[in-house]
């Protein structure tokens, strides 16, 4: 039986902190060479051995980054281990281009909101691709699989977005799009920036394709040599993204006396956030925010996700029940400051994305009312975002000195 069973139980992804240790613990012995030689590999969903899973649980940081990374520096040493930890940082690299360039994802929204009011003339295309019904077996396949399970190997996404680009010819936002509203492990970076790159849009005139060959070889022959696909196609064209702009996080600040942590479901790791107690902790989903017809699978994992947060925060700080609750969504944050009689609200840095694009009228929500919002940015973001600047391949090369920066 595979790792991707014994671990999970009836359910791939609990989303409590718990199954994540646990699924971390069950990995580790694979996170050095192992990993190395058989990453590319999707073996199906049913053989998940090969990879660690772990993507829901960092997204959502139910695990740190640096808590996976060092754990596997700690088990192999960094340099067998240098392929799990480059793939773990992928995700912080992402986050951090895309702040520095935070008009990349306003370019995306804009884009698709085009590219879906021209939907009728495309209505045949897009409902065969997303129903998993184009008659391109591999594709097919993990359509379906995207939408039961909220998960795809990390090669398959590639696969996938390049037959919807080139082959399909669907616009790329709508897959973003429909990647965004049915994995577990959605990011508004690592998602939007990584069907970018696909398309030949992130790295200028550098795109990937599907080839037959390749999906034969690391898929096992499941899919031997899949027909029709374009070998052929260009890079799509795009104007480049602006110079990164520079990185304004905010410093940590003492909350004042009567003050509310708020827990939301990009960061739910408060047992390591520096403070004191709060008088009052809330949890709140913004899984909702993804758009329109949002999976089920992710605004369950993502509510269950944020009530996982909200119990070990009660235990953590010693709070009764009645301090501690979980929110019905962003638009219920105003209200519990303001029945709390509320003077700070502290939360994790919000980082580009739909809860982001809303931040200002909250925090001039709470403004009104006398309340002001006090982000704090965790050190590992501190100190590796700055070194997004470019590609990924410079960013690799600071690894370790971001690596030390967590580990004094």
């Amino acid at each position: 039986m595979s790792e991707f069973n014994t671990v999970s139980g009836s359910a791939p992804w609990p989303a409590t902190r718990e199954a994540g240790l646990q699924r971390l613990q069950a990995f580790l012995p694979r996170a050095g060479r192992h990993y190395a030689a058989q990453r590319n590999f999707d073996h199906g969903p049913d053989r998940r051995d090969n990879v660690s899973g772990l993507s829901p649980y960092l997204t959502h940081r139910l695990l740190g980054e640096w808590e996976v990374a060092l754990a596997a520096a700690d088990s192999h040493g960094t340099g067998p281990a240098e392929k799990f930890i480059q793939e773990v940082c992928w995700r912080t690299y992402w986050k951090g281009w895309l702040e520095m360039r935070p008009q990349v994802w306003g370019e995306y929204l804009a884009e698709l909101e085009h590219d879906r009011s021209q939907r009728p003339a495309r209505d045949i295309g897009l409902d065969k691709a997303t129903a998993g019904n184009t008659g391109i077996e591999c594709f097919d396949a993990w359509a379906r699989e995207l939408v039961s399970t909220g998960y795809l190997h990390n090669h398959a996404r590639m696969w996938f977005a390049s037959i919807w680009i080139f082959t399909l010819k669907l616009p790329w936002t709508l897959g973003a799009d429909f990647f965004y509203r049915n994995l577990l492990d959605g990011d508004a970076a690592s998602n939007t920036l990584s069907w970018r790159w696909v398309a030949g849009l992130q790295t200028r005139g550098k795109h990937y394709l599907a080839r037959p060959d390749n999906i034969a070889k690391y898929t096992g022959d499941r899919f031997p040599r899949p027909t029709g696909l374009n070998l052929d196609a260009e890079a799509l064209e795009d104007t480049g993204a602006a110079p990164p702009a520079r990185l304004d996080l905010p410093k940590a600040a003492a909350p004042a006396d009567r003050w509310g942590l708020l827990l939301l479901d990009h960061d739910l790791m408060p047992e390591s956030m520096p403070l004191p107690g709060p008088a009052v902790v809330a949890g709140c989903s913004t899984a909702r925010l993804r758009g329109a017809e949002v999976s089920a699978p992710v605004i369950s994992f993502s509510e269950s996700a944020v009530a996982d947060g909200v119990r070990r925060c009660q235990d953590h700080f010693g709070l009764d029940g009645s301090s501690c609750k979980t929110l019905s969504g962003p638009e219920a944050i105003a209200d519990w400051t303001r029945h709390h009689r509320l003077n700070t609200v502290v939360c994790s840095y919000v980082p580009v994305g739909p809860m982001r694009d809303r931040l200002a009228e909250l925090r001039q929500d709470l403004k009104d009312q006398g309340c002001h919002l006090l982000e704090q940015t965790r050190p590992w973001d501190e100190t590796a975002w700055p070194f997004a600047t470019k590609g990924f391949f410079p960013f690799k090369k600071k690894i370790g000195t971001i690596l030390a920066s967590v580990s004094v």
